[in-house]
């Protein structure tokens, strides 16, 4: 069953930003903008994300309407960051915050993890990722471009499958190292360099994979057309981003 997502959000960007991310990451989310339609649709859904500022209630008095009549898990996504906010929120029910701005990345592992702590094990089966030519298969841990199988290595579909939750995004290649690798990884960064040059020549496009110089990577946001060989040049080599 694929996890079902309320969104609670009443400015348009960011609503729409998000919908299409978690639809595109196999979730099946809908959108409300006001806290009244949150209150009423709370009870349908697997988990909600919970924008504070709304047109008709305060967030946290919605925080507290829902908890009173559900457990269904929440996730607060506000600009508010004083500690007393998070506190009072937390205290109303919610079972995680997260600051605005955040990144697409960081909100989508925030929801399987408060998923997973509140289903008492893994989260619902969640549907393939899909990018342009790209399949990313989590729950098999499969790959799979214009429908052919890829074979990876276990860190490289880690990879893969952090760069296409968040396609055309950039990712810090420091934020990579901790999620990807370890959140205490104190090996050389050039790992990173090398993974990806490998995954590149694996995906057959090295320039699906862009390096953005002093910054990371990411994932073009349409990758399609036709494979090149395993030979392509341009993929054995690390990508030049210092």
């Amino acid at each position: 069953m694929v996890v079902r997502v309320l969104v609670v959000e009443d400015d348009p960007s960011i609503a729409d930003a998000i919908v299409s991310g978690l639809r595109r990451n196999g979730f099946d989310p809908t959108l409300v903008g006001t806290g009244a339609d949150a209150i009423a649709g709370a009870s349908d859904v697997d988990l909600v994300v919970l924008d504070l500022g709304l047109p008709d209630l305060d967030g946290t008095e919605v925080c507290r309407r829902i908890r009173e009549r559900s457990s269904v898990p929440i996730i607060v996504a506000s600009a508010r960051s004083e500690e007393f906010d998070r506190v009072v929120l937390l205290e109303s029910g919610a079972d995680d915050y997260v600051v605005k701005p955040f990144g697409l990345r960081e909100l989508i592992a925030r929801i399987r993890a408060v998923a997973r702590r509140s289903a008492g094990g893994p989260t619902s089966e969640v549907a393939p990722i899909s990018v342009g030519a790209i399949t990313v298969d989590e729950r098999r841990r499969s790959v799979a471009v214009d429908g052919e199988d890829v074979q990876l290595t276990a860190r490289e579909f880690d990879l893969l499958a952090y760069l296409a939750r968040d396609p055309g995004g950039v990712a810090r290649r420091s934020d990579i190292l901790h999620d990807v690798w370890d959140p205490n990884w104190f090996g050389s960064a050039k790992t990173l360099d090398v993974h990806v040059a490998s995954l590149r020549r694996k995906l057959g496009h090295p320039e699906w994979i862009e390096a953005v110089r002093g910054v990371g990577f990411r994932l073009v946001e349409h990758p399609g057309g036709d494979r090149s060989g395993p030979g392509d040049g341009a993929a054995t080599s690390p990508p030049s981003d210092p």
